[in-house]
């Protein structure tokens, strides 16, 4: 099934020749997208060969969005040994051929979403998935607006893979990050050069991002996107802007991190995601005379609430990703809901009736952004058709009621998320299953090392 209709927008060979028109000293294009753990893949093309990419598309293997987080190709549901790694056809994504600023020489960047039937289903690129939802979800004549929210680590750069992370040293101060200050304006001061790097590199990439700030542990920050309408983009430019910040951390001699618990004793990084709902009158429908919103804002916390557990291998898609969920540290450790409240997993900020939104607070900073939009316009979507009634809504600390039911253990998520019915019917039995099969040969492979603290414990006995 190819998704060439008015969701997915392809680049044309005019917007190539525009480009390059406007930019003669670029020397290459790296026709590049985000796997399924956010790392950048790709090839890089010599400027005057690019214009195939336009015109044809590359060939690109499939399994390429069924790499494991190592890069390691697992024979994912029989896709990469099993049947010979085939190539699939890859076409350049309108809108996102844009100079990559940090880069020491001139060159441009294009994301690449598979548009190929030649011998499996284009649903293996998450793109896609989330094209499918958005197919699925026309029936109810409402328009979405989304915004992402990305928090990330800065890290003093490590001298090799296995060396222990610490925190930032500031270029101004020579001082390393320190202490808890969130909001604190003299942290951003001290990163200034870094965060005001990706603020121009963003506007040159088109990217929307819009407000930093310093979060609650040292080195720690946070920088939001604006709202958009244009779904798929969203999620390209919270995809793009990872990709951004990791780069400028290295042009700036730090290493940026968007793992979800990189210190026990410290609060972990989440990916925020801000919905709200319009009709055709332009009105939004989660508003309403009171602060926790309409009946139709009920139903989608419904939806979100049914569906998050089944959801929860997207949300968080890795062994570090469940160390996040500990009371008291402004994460969920249920499904609970309500105004104004940081404790719950979707909370309803204190806006204006057109501003009026879900903010989906469980997903990790690390997980991939079209998946986790999936998921939520699903949920959403789910809620509304069936009309389902959440929970009371909690004004109080949600964190002290954890929910035995929430998965703990990613093995625990990979369960719940292939057998349920719910994830196969929106997002299609084909991708639950490679994505679930992924993921347990991940942490099969994950498993396979003996780790530094089975030689403190056991290497005595």
């Amino acid at each position: 099934m190819t998704f060439q209709n008015n969701k997915v927008l392809l680049a044309t060979i005019d917007e190539f020749d525009s480009f390059k028109e406007k930019n003669p000293e670029i020397k290459y294009i790296d026709a590049i997208l985000s796997d399924l753990s956010g790392v950048i893949r790709g090839k890089r093309l010599p400027i005057n060969d690019a214009q195939k990419l336009f015109k044809s598309g590359i060939q690109f293997c499939y399994s390429t969005f069924l790499l494991d987080v190592t890069g390691y190709c697992p024979d994912a549901a029989g896709r990469g040994f099993t049947d010979g790694d085939p190539d699939a056809t890859y076409f350049p994504v309108a809108g996102t051929l844009q100079k990559m600023p940090w880069h020491k020489d001139s060159l441009g960047q294009v994301l690449i979403t598979i548009q190929d039937d030649s011998r499996y289903s284009s649903i293996i690129d998450p793109r896609n998935v989330l094209a499918r939802v958005l197919d699925r979800i026309e029936d109810l004549n409402l328009q979405f607006k989304v915004a992402f929210e990305l928090e990330f680590y800065l890290f003093k750069k490590r001298k090799n893979i296995s060396e222990k992370p610490e925190p930032a040293i500031s270029n101004e101060t020579n001082k390393q990050s320190e202490g808890t200050q969130v909001y604190g304006m003299r942290e951003l001061d001290e990163f200034y050069d870094f965060l005001e790097d990706v603020n121009e590199f963003c506007k040159i990439q088109n990217i929307p991002a819009s407000t930093a700030s310093s979060e609650f542990a040292p080195g720690q920050f946070e920088i939001n996107l604006n709202h958009t309408n244009d779904i798929l983009k969203a999620a390209d430019d919270s995809a793009l802007l990872r990709r951004v910040i990791k780069e400028t951390a290295i042009k700036h001699d730090y290493e940026a991190s968007f793992i979800s618990k990189p210190f026990i004793e410290q609060t972990g990084s989440g990916m925020h995601v801000h919905i709200s709902l319009f009709d055709e009158k332009n009105q939004n429908i989660f508003s309403g005379d009171k602060e926790e919103g309409s009946e139709q804002l009920h139903y989608a916390i419904g939806g979100l609430q049914k569906t998050l557990y089944d959801n929860f291998l997207i949300f968080a898609s890795n062994v570090n990703s469940y160390r996040r969920f500990e009371p008291d540290q402004f994460v969920p450790v249920n499904n609970s809901w309500g105004p104004n409240n940081r404790s719950v997993a979707f909370r309803i900020p204190r806006s204006d009736e057109k501003s009026k939104r879900i903010e989906h607070r469980v997903a990790g900073a690390e997980a991939n952004s079209y998946l986790v939009l999936s998921a939520i316009l699903s949920g959403i979507h789910y809620g509304l058709i069936n009309k389902l009634s959440p929970t009371k809504l909690r004004i109080d600390n949600a964190c002290t009621d954890p929910d035995p039911e929430m998965p703990k253990s990613i093995e625990k998520a990979i369960g719940l998320f292939e057998d349920s019915k719910f994830c196969i019917d929106y997002y299609s039995k084909e991708y639950v299953t490679m994505y679930a099969d992924l993921k347990r040969k991940e942490i099969e492979s994950f498993r396979s090392e003996i780790s530094d603290i089975e030689y403190k414990w056991y290497l005595n006995l």
